[in-house]
């Protein structure tokens, strides 16, 4: 029973977190046979001040982009 398990900025639709989660399910279901049913999706979100690569947070990415 696959697990996939994301964690992601919020900040995306109801309907974007749903497409990604079809489209993981999909993927694994491709990649290594797994029945559809069997596969688990875990989408965790995360606020954009808690997260951050290169000592800058997606919320000051986020800010510096509308700046410009």
């Amino acid at each position: 029973m696959p697990f996939i398990d994301v964690t992601i900025a919020q900040g995306r639709s109801p309907d974007e977190v749903r497409a990604l989660m079809r489209e993981l399910t999909a993927a694994a279901h491709r990649a290594i046979g797994a029945p559809v049913a069997n596969i688990r999706v875990c989408v965790r979100e995360v606020p954009p001040t808690h997260w951050s690569a290169g000592d800058i947070t997606v919320a000051e990415r986020q800010a510096a982009n509308t700046e410009s």
